[in-house]
């Protein structure tokens, strides 16, 4: 949540934002308005307060009719102060509850529109140019059929659509990635971490993810425990409730978990093989940082994320998210997307979002700087989407005979395998 301060002081920097994310700006008038009703009804409720103790003090001292007219006094005060504390507590409830669904602030220099509206920063690599050599590319799931690395019919028949097992050569280029991004971010300073892929609600609504991702959560009724659409979600309530000291900043882990996603609105969108699934496995970077340092922090992530997809030998752009495409808890996001040659375009692979105090406040995640306590920053980066970076590897790294190239970071993870060969029929 943002800082209700900030609200009172700059409320057309809020409503910009507001309307930049395309959310509703009147929300704005409505969270000051509780926010006025709420302090103002905790200054009436300190001045019943106040003077119901001071009459406390007289009344043992009164006698006779005065006595009587105090005790009377004293029991209008009683209902008085309760009255003003019930006013009180439906003025902060409302105005937690307006608070909860305001979006970060926008970074002034994020582009402002929708999904089409990204900037492009860099590009890298070279995109294949399949005619030139000769032939015409394969899907991943026909390559991964090739190499009984993907059976989608079996998922399907298994747990129902967007639905997989990744076998033989598919299961160990899993365990290859998520092998070798563990070992780059452990290179990079960050602590390995297996995280719950059980969260309980203020876990997941301390994220941003009982928003406007609320469609796309999966909730277990019975136990009131959702399943995690990303280990960021156990990662940033990891210090949940805690003051850290300033001198352990920067705190950075990698977490590595199964992540569950409804995909809920994407009817008809990538519905052939493994880009788009209800389940996939995620090596995910999370760093908690003084609120001063989390733009140079969001570079710094993109650069790793960069150096992963770099180590790859993929073709990939660097997207400036616009400002409707953010998520509820980003105040900045960049995406790296990855060519696919059968697409015909560039689709997400990472990215990394700047949350600044966003998910601390809610939290309630500080650091103690001298005397002084505040909320932190957090961030979070993709490092590998294990499904997605096997259709990206599959598609570009393809010869003609239906083999695929392994990058030699990947090859000490797979026996030392230079290709992935098609099994035999």
């Amino acid at each position: 949540m943002i800082d209700l301060r900030l609200l009172r002081e700059d409320p057309d920097r809020v409503r910009a934002s507001q309307r930049a994310r395309g959310e509703d700006v009147a929300l704005v008038d409505a969270l000051l308005s509780a926010d006025e009703r709420r302090r103002s009804s905790g200054v009436r409720f300190d001045e019943l307060r106040a003077e119901q103790k001071q009459l406390g003090k007289l009344i043992p001292k009164a006698t006779g009719d005065e006595k009587a007219e105090l005790l009377k006094k004293a029991g209008q005060l009683a209902a008085d102060v309760k009255a003003a504390d019930a006013e009180r507590d439906a003025a902060d409830a409302e105005t937690q509850e307006l608070l909860l669904q305001l979006g970060n602030l926008v970074h002034p220099d994020v582009p402002v529109g929708g999904e089409e509206d990204f900037v492009t920063l860099e590009t890298h690599g070279t995109i294949r140019d399949f005619g030139a050599e000769g032939f015409e590319p394969k899907d991943h799931l026909e390559l991964g059929t090739l190499l009984g690395a993907i059976d989608v019919e079996r998922g399907a028949k298994v747990s129902g659509s967007r639905f997989y097992f990744l076998t033989g050569v598919g299961a160990l280029l899993e365990l290859a990635l998520v092998n070798a991004a563990i070992a780059q971010a452990t290179a990079a300073g960050f602590t390995p971490m297996l995280t719950p892929a059980l969260v309980r609600p203020q876990s997941m609504a301390g994220t941003g993810f009982l928003g406007q991702a609320a469609q796309d959560v999966y909730h277990l009724d019975n136990d009131d425990l959702y399943l995690v659409g990303t280990s960021e979600v156990p990662l940033a309530a990891y210090h949940m409730d805690e003051i850290l000291d300033a001198d352990r900043l920067p705190l950075r882990y990698a977490g590595f978990s199964p992540c569950f996603r409804r995909e809920a609105g994407s009817h008809g969108k990538d519905t052939r093989g493994i880009f788009r699934v209800h389940q996939f496995d995620k090596v995910e970077m999370f760093s908690y940082v003084a609120p001063e340092d989390s733009e140079a922090e969001h570079r710094r992530l993109l650069e790793w994320e960069k150096q992963w997809l770099s180590s790859l030998e993929l073709p990939f752009r660097v997207i400036d998210v616009a400002s409707a495409d953010l998520g509820a808890s980003a105040a900045r996001k960049f995406d790296c997307e990855a060519w696919i040659p059968t697409q015909g375009k560039y689709r997400e692979l990472t990215s990394t979002s700047d949350c600044t105090e966003f998910q601390s406040r809610r939290l309630q995640i500080r650091v103690r700087d001298g005397k002084q306590v505040k909320p932190l920053a957090t961030l979070n980066g993709t490092l590998c989407a294990v499904p997605r970076t096997i259709v990206a590897i599959l598609e570009n790294h393809q010869q003609a005979d239906g083999s695929v190239y392994v990058p030699p970071v990947l090859r000490p993870y797979l026996g030392g395998r230079e290709v992935l060969e098609p099994v035999a029929k």
